[in-house]
């Protein structure tokens, strides 16, 4: 793991205390939030030139995995956040948007960390990235006008325009110089890369710029925060010893059973965040919600792979340890 990577939580909380001081400013409050969008799609760039897909055929070789992972973040997870939502945030429709969009995509980066962290097939894990991501695409706009369309008014129009804006153009864009880099000299070869080595600091620059616009909301309204963690503290668990018990059925490895609860764990919360900034900009509180997860996410997926690592030092022996 690279430096940067192991320091993304404290840039993430850096970027949350100076997004704060710099909201007392009355000019940069009223103008950061026009820093947002392009920062996201900077982050998404370096993700999808990252994207290895080359190894979507890959995950065939294991299905088990691949389909027990894919039903369990498409089919069960859209439904599971829309019930927390509807007992914990039923009068708070905006934060129950942003707790449907955090848990309905599910991450493409940090859950490869927590995946090495708990000695799992971190190879299986970079496998199902790219899935993870195509289906998140095509899907959360479904996801939105299904589970959401009764709590706030959606402009269909203005929610295509801006998933082509913030995803279609950077993965275009990245998909494109990726394939231009054989033919580049070294230095122009290195720009690119160094951009998408560079997706903490975009991620931190956008959560600054988003409460530096925001922070005020939050530091005036602190219950949304308290809001936000009961829902999301079950969500991690009811997953995690669901993940378990698939798990047990279905047969899987130690290695492979990691693999398949970091990936149903970790949310991706910069896609959902860019898509909530474009598609909804005068309901911050949705974007404040999936701002607020990470930071709740962080320390639970710590403590889950301190868990799993646990799970290993016991695992029968009638188990492959990979």
């Amino acid at each position: 793991m690279r430096v940067i990577e192991k320091l993304q939580s404290a840039l993430i909380l850096l970027a949350i205390a100076g997004g704060f001081v710099l909201g007392q400013n009355g000019w940069l409050a009223k103008h950061s939030v026009a820093l947002i969008v392009p920062c996201l799609m900077l982050l998404l760039f370096g993700v999808f030139f990252n994207l290895p897909l080359n190894q979507l055929g890959k995950d065939l070789q294991n299905y088990r995995v691949l389909a027990l992972s894919l039903g369990m973040n498409f089919l069960w997870t859209p439904v599971f956040a829309w019930g927390l939502g509807a007992v914990f945030l039923r009068n708070a429709p905006d934060l129950w948007v942003g707790l449907i969009m955090l848990m309905v995509t599910p991450c493409t980066d940090w859950y490869l960390v927590f995946t090495g962290i708990a000695k799992g097939n971190v190879g299986l894990a970079t496998t199902l990235l790219p899935w993870n991501l195509l289906l998140q695409m095509l899907l959360l706009p479904v996801y939105l006008l299904i589970f959401t369309r009764l709590l706030i008014q959606i402009d269909v129009t203005l929610l295509l325009q801006s998933i082509g804006l913030v995803l279609l153009i950077p993965m275009f864009l990245a998909f494109t110089i990726k394939g231009l880099i054989p033919h580049l000299s070294e230095p122009w070869r290195q720009i690119p890369e160094q951009l998408a080595d560079a997706q903490p600091i975009f991620l931190s620059l956008a959560i600054a710029a988003m409460f530096t616009a925001q922070g005020q909301v939050l530091l005036q309204r602190p219950d949304l925060l308290l809001r936000m963690l009961l829902p999301i503290l079950i969500f991690f668990s009811v997953n995690f010893y669901l993940g378990q018990a698939i798990g047990r059925v279905g047969q899987l490895s130690y290695a492979e059973l990691a693999c398949f609860n970091c990936t149903t764990l970790a949310r991706n919360s910069p896609i959902a965040l860019a898509i909530a900034t474009s598609a909804f900009p005068n309901r911050p509180l949705i974007a404040l919600a999936l701002v607020i997860g990470p930071l709740i996410e962080l320390p639970i997926m710590v403590l889950v792979s301190q868990r799993l690592l646990a799970i290993r030092r016991r695992y029968s022996s009638s188990k492959v340890i990979n």
